[in-house]
């Protein structure tokens, strides 16, 4: 008899799950919906689930124009959120290691100072790198999108609560075998530690997939565009290209999701060792 309420309960949280699986997937429907649709499917007041007439000449146009670089923006992106990703995990990994393993008296004061940058306002550093980046000539270069936003204080913190945890008999056996600090790092703490890895890179490469105030300031170029700064170029005080507009956003997001999709179970994994809320 007890299993009926059972059966009940775990009915009742699927459809739940069901119906709020639904809710979330209703924007990426909307964008895929709108994107194959005419401007005036999508403006007018009889709105329907599917377009009156499915479009794909829509992704074509987006491609196919030559007036903004849709294809370029999208290697661009790429290209920054690859390379910040892994200087990032390469510089923040070790740091944090370096703060939480190799002896040093002043190291939870350089600590303190790493965490004393995150209280300083993205707004406060923004025009003083923006001058350092020009006057070294990075101005429309991949170097300017990337250097600039390479180590992470945030990164440090979580790579370095990590290893403060970390099992001290590894290195230690690493050290008998005699191995020193920098051959531990790569050969026993990086392949032991690939969930934390997943994780915090996962969240870099979203901010810099979707950073848009740098790359709009130092992108002044076409050549040097991201996918964010071609998005905003759909929108002008003069028009609104809808369909254009709606195709890009999707096309954008499809990285994202792959990346998720790749690494979800070590994302998982890594956020539970980390504590990253």
């Amino acid at each position: 008899m007890g299993d009926g309420p059972v059966r009940v309960g775990r009915a009742l949280r699927l459809v739940l799950l069901i119906a709020l699986a639904l809710l979330f997937l209703i924007p990426f429907w909307l964008l895929v919906r709108n994107g194959l649709a005419a401007d005036r499917d999508i403006t007018s007041a009889e709105w329907s689930l599917l377009p009156r007439q499915v479009r794909w000449s829509n992704v074509r146009e987006v491609f196919g124009d030559s007036s903004v670089p849709f294809a370029r923006s999208l290697l661009n992106s790429a290209l920054i959120a690859v390379a910040t990703t892994l200087g990032t995990l390469l510089l923040a990994s070790l740091a944090g290691y370096g703060l939480a393993r190799i002896p040093y008296r002043h190291a939870n004061k350089v600590f303190y100072g790493i965490l004393g940058t995150l209280l300083v306002p993205a707004a406060v550093t923004f025009v003083p790198s923006f001058v350092l980046v020009s006057s070294l000539g990075w101005v429309s270069t991949l170097r300017g999108l990337i250097v600039p936003t390479l180590f992470s204080a945030f990164a440090c913190f979580v790579f370095r609560q990590y290893f403060l945890g970390f099992p001290r008999e590894l290195e230690d056996a690493a050290q008998i075998d005699g191995l020193g600090y920098w051959r531990t790092y790569w050969l026993v703490v990086v392949p032991n530690a690939r969930p934390v890895f997943a994780a915090v890179g996962t969240i870099v490469f979203l901010g810099a997939w979707n950073s848009f105030l740098w790359p709009l300031v130092i992108g002044q170029d076409q050549s040097a565009w991201t996918v964010q700064v071609v998005l905003s170029s759909y929108t002008t005080a003069q028009v609104v290209r809808l369909h254009e507009l709606f195709v890009a956003a999707a096309v954008s997001i499809l990285p994202l999701l792959l990346v998720f999709l790749c690494f979800q179970r070590w994302i998982v994994a890594g956020v539970e060792r980390s504590g990253i809320d």
